[in-house]
């Protein structure tokens, strides 16, 4: 990734903010891959996290002194579970929010995010799992009709890198309940056998 300190500082500030407000997170996308995966170059942070609108308003609150933020649609984000996106005044990373609902990924997701040292916090940050992250690459792979290469790579990615530490159990139960069981077995047959 290329401003890999800035990202990582970033990601720090990002994070230290959550955790003082207890909101549940998990740092997902390209950044997040590169720790399970083959690393990417990324120009955004995406972070999925578990907030209701109060707790929302409380967030943007915090989050406006530090950061630009299109205040009206990141509530209307965080009630209809969407995305929006907070810029700060002194990078050129953006830092995307995803607020989960009630869905199986996104309970997942939060539920087994693994916790992953990271210099400048404290305790580390919070990772969306190897599994987890397949499965949602999976489905934004599908959502996106298919055709991104750059999430299926992101795929193999981790297939390739995680091998036999791969949860495979979990990986196929899960994708048959989202209806993604076609697309990993077709991801487990492009990637081969495990490194």
């Amino acid at each position: 990734m290329s401003n890999t300190s800035g990202a990582v500082t970033l990601i720090a500030r990002v994070v230290a903010i959550l955790d003082e407000l207890d909101i549940p997170y998990a740092l997902g996308g390209s950044l997040a891959s590169s720790f399970v995966g083959e690393p990417r170059a990324t120009a955004d942070i995406d972070v999925a996290l578990m907030v209701d609108p109060p707790l929302g308003e409380v967030l943007l609150e915090r989050v406006r002194p530090e950061f630009y933020v299109p205040v009206d649609s990141a509530r209307e984000a965080i009630r209809t579970h969407d995305a929006f996106t907070i810029l700060p005044s002194d990078q050129s990373l953006k830092v995307d929010l995803f607020v989960l609902g009630a869905g199986l990924l996104d309970r997942r997701q939060i539920e087994r995010r693994v916790l992953v040292p990271l210099p400048g916090t404290p305790s580390g940050v919070w990772v969306t799992s190897a599994e987890d992250q397949v499965l949602r690459k999976l489905d934004w792979y599908r959502r996106g009709g298919s055709m991104s290469d750059r999430q299926w790579r992101d795929v193999l990615g981790i297939v390739l890198v995680q091998g036999d530490a791969l949860d495979l159990g979990y990986l196929h139960e899960t994708a048959r309940q989202a209806g993604l069981d076609d697309l990993l077995d077709r991801a487990l047959r492009d990637a081969g056998p495990p490194r």
